[in-house]
């Protein structure tokens, strides 16, 4: 089976490029691993909210925070629509961008939150594109590979919180669930935010802020599942600066790099696991 790995979109996808590939390749399954939306007001949370107890709304007003997410809204959905068009079945997870909660890695205090906010309102669109599978906390299975994935958070997570607790059971009910697969190595584990303290997760990002730069900010979640049942591939985007490959025992690890700069990584599984980057 070969897979063409795709994610971090922010806005771009150069979908004849892509398509060119799937034929070129014969590409059997396309995954994502979301970050679809541009996020255009980053500058502004930073500026705002980093490592402070305020939301953007309460900084800037509730009307032009309602803005500026419906417009990155729908400038992800832009690039669901490219790639619903893609000629092989796609499976997606969602990324940190793409307005999930992150209650998989921490405890959400609900008492400053809008009352439309974060309701899932990029998941609903996404249900529209039938071509499109998302599988976070759930499973996909194809040509004989079972397929699990997790969403998109930004930190390596609480791992005293009850979220951290409730999600980790999931991942590991789903694994237990296909332990055959796992012994056959047919597992393949989707996220978009990789192990903690890899190759993968390091900030290199000379505009990162100073006090994270050239620290690991992968998820402990993913890094706990990993090393306890060693699936044969864990793919995670989330760190741009970051396309290359590493190592859990077993396990490969994979970043892709991101889909806006015209990165992605081919994958062929067969006997063994071959990986060749695009750029």
């Amino acid at each position: 089976m070969k897979i063409l790995v795709i994610g971090d979109f922010h806005g771009k996808f150069p979908k004849k490029k892509f398509d060119r590939i799937i034929k070129k390749e014969k590409i059997d399954l396309v995954i994502s691993l979301g970050d679809y939306a541009p996020f255009y007001h980053r500058k502004l949370w930073f500026k705002h909210c980093y490592h402070k107890d305020i939301e953007l709304w309460e900084a800037i007003g509730k009307k032009r925070y309602r803005k500026l997410v419906m417009d990155d809204l729908k400038r992800g959905e832009e690039i669901l629509k490219k790639i619903n068009k893609l000629s092989v079945p796609v499976i997606t997870v969602l990324g940190n961008i793409d307005y999930p909660l992150p209650d998989d890695v921490s405890d959400i205090k609900r008492e400053k939150r809008l009352s439309w906010d974060r309701k899932e309102l990029f998941a609903e669109r996404l249900k529209k594109y039938k071509n499109i599978h998302r599988f976070d906390y759930s499973f996909f299975k194809y040509m004989g590979f079972v397929f699990i994935g997790a969403r998109g958070h930004t930190f390596p997570g609480y791992i005293r919180s009850k979220g951290y607790k409730k999600h980790k059971a999931k991942l590991e009910k789903l694994f237990k669930k296909f332990s055959k697969e796992r012994k056959n190595k047919r597992i393949i584990f989707v996220v978009h935010n990789p192990p903690y303290n890899t190759k993968l997760d390091k900030i290199r990002d000379k505009k990162a802020p100073k006090e994270v730069r050239g620290k690991h900010y992968g998820s402990r979640l993913f890094r706990s599942i990993v090393s306890k049942y060693q699936p044969i591939l864990c793919i995670g985007g989330h760190f741009h600066e970051n396309p290359r490959k590493d190592k859990i025992k077993k396990t490969i690890l994979l970043n892709p790099g991101a889909a806006c700069d015209g990165r992605a990584a081919i994958v062929d599984v067969n006997e063994k696991i071959s990986i060749k980057f695009i750029k």
